[in-house]
């Protein structure tokens, strides 16, 4: 009458009150532990994919996607290749640039790179003008000799908005004296702060004609790119280099930064791996909790099989009740998984004001606030890993209820 049979009495099994309440604690024991293990796993994750994508977001925010540059040391007709570039698909942007390696003295010296920029066309491949702390990107017009320095670099200078820097660059000029370096006076125009200490401590910028006249060139040494999916670089680079010829050389953003990031990629599978582990841990419950629920049920088991039901079949009542007890865990474990990771910016804020303590302290970490991204996919995997465990976790227990002889489970009843 009941199809499937082993269905039926599985859930009722599950519903019905048990003579040994132990087994019943064990059963919560299990859900809770389960639901706990996927929560911490998914906000774990979360966190790692927030972080990933903060970093990406910042190092790409003044890195380009796609960089053009010629075989010589300047990039010939420039206009035709940034129109070229624009009129491809994916790409947002295209501005010319000139990148010079130099010395900079001021109270105090450093070196840097300096970029040479056209202000009107930087923001279509970079947000620096959006971090400007003091001054306007604006400002750095050809002939003016402004410079705009990192947040780090003029602390390092030991400058302000206003003050002169000398800008030395490995440039040489022949005189009675012998070789003397090239160098320029720039007045600081403006500071700006990325929040990342590569660019915050090590860049500057000026104006590209500037640049091209301290370095001694007749044009720009790149072309920097923007595109609407960074995860596009590849065939558009491709698509570039068959339009562009040869005469051109291109590099995405994963050529430049790809150890990076696999890096990121290769610490999230690692943590996903450990707190799998944990999960595995919480499935060892499960276990415990079937076998003494198989031992329990010797009686029932022993009528069942004289009942005519086949060893599968009392595997699969036993299967049925450990599965939902895993299922049960993980629906409540991705329902809190997911509400922590959405709140979780919120939560840790609301804890800093409590406890008047910061986790990540703007003047140690250049990411101040708990970043998290909750991606369905990763709450996919996690379900299918946990599944899987709690499926593995049934076979042992369901096996040995099955294994169950009548006459010998029925001797002292």
């Amino acid at each position: 009458m009941f199809r499937p049979l082993e269905l039926f009495i599985g859930l009722r099994y599950t519903r019905a009150k048990r003579r040994n309440q132990f087994i019943s604690f064990i059963s919560t024991v299990s859900i809770v532990c389960i639901a706990i293990s996927v929560t911490a796993l998914i906000t774990v994750m979360s966190v790692m994919n927030g972080f990933d994508s903060e970093l990406r977001n910042r190092i790409l925010g003044a890195v380009s996607h796609i960089t053009i540059s010629g075989i010589d040391d300047t990039v010939q007709d420039w206009q035709s290749a940034v129109k070229t570039a624009e009129a491809t698909p994916h790409v947002k942007g295209a501005a010319p640039y000139v990148e010079i390696q130099a010395f900079l003295q001021a109270r105090r010296p450093s070196g840097a790179l300096i970029r040479g920029i056209v202000p009107s066309m930087e923001p279509r491949v970079s947000d620096i003008d959006t971090h400007m702390v003091h001054g306007k990107m604006t400002d750095l017009t050809d002939r003016s000799w402004k410079i705009a320095l990192g947040s780090e670099l003029a602390t390092q200078l030991g400058v302000q908005v206003g003050d002169k820097v000398t800008v030395v660059v490995p440039q040489f000029t022949a005189t009675p004296m012998g070789a003397v370096p090239k160098l320029r006076s720039f007045t600081v125009s403006g500071i700006f702060e990325l929040g990342m200490q590569e660019y915050d401590a090590n860049l500057a910028l000026i104006s590209m004609e500037d640049a091209q006249r301290l370095n001694g060139l007749n044009g720009p040494t790149g072309i920097r790119l923007k595109l609407d999916d960074m995860r596009e670089a590849f065939p558009v680079a491709q698509e570039l280099s068959n339009k562009l010829g040869q005469t051109y050389r291109i590099e995405t953003w994963m050529d430049t930064h790809a150890n990076f990031f696999r890096a990121i990629d290769m610490e999230k599978t690692v943590m996903f791996v450990i707190l799998s582990l944990i999960i595995l841990v919480a499935v060892i419950n499960l276990i415990s909790m079937l076998m003494m629920l198989v031992t329990d049920k010797q009686a029932d088991i022993a009528i069942l099989r004289t009942l005519g039901s086949t060893p599968r079949s009392i595997m699969g009542m036993f299967m049925v009740q450990g599965l939902l007890v895993g299922i049960v865990g993980i629906a409540s474990g991705v329902a809190l998984g997911a509400l922590l990771s959405y709140n979780l910016p919120a939560i840790v804020k609301w804890i800093e004001h409590v406890t008047g303590q910061n986790f990540l302290s703007p003047d140690v970490y250049y990411i101040s606030e708990l970043p998290s991204q909750l991606l369905w996919s990763d709450v996919g995997w996690v379900v299918l890993v946990t599944f899987a465990f709690s499926l593995l976790a049934t076979l042992y227990p369901a096996w040995r209820a099955s294994r169950t002889q009548p006459a010998q489970a029925l001797r002292y009843e």
